[in-house]
């Protein structure tokens, strides 16, 4: 795995985690940009993946 990957999932994964901890505390729709964002990267992520 190259520097950008690595990047990448670990964004996934970091927003992924704060997304849930906001879902929990203050509900969904004040966590919606953390899970998107967390999406983004695990999307963009995949497709650099496949394209190898």
């Amino acid at each position: 795995m190259r520097l950008p990957d690595v990047i990448l999932l670990s964004l996934a994964v970091v927003f992924l985690i704060v997304g849930i901890d906001q879902v929990i505390t203050i509900g969904f729709g004040n966590a919606y940009w953390a899970i998107m964002l967390a999406l983004i990267f695990f999307f963009v992520y995949n497709l650099r993946r496949r394209k190898k």
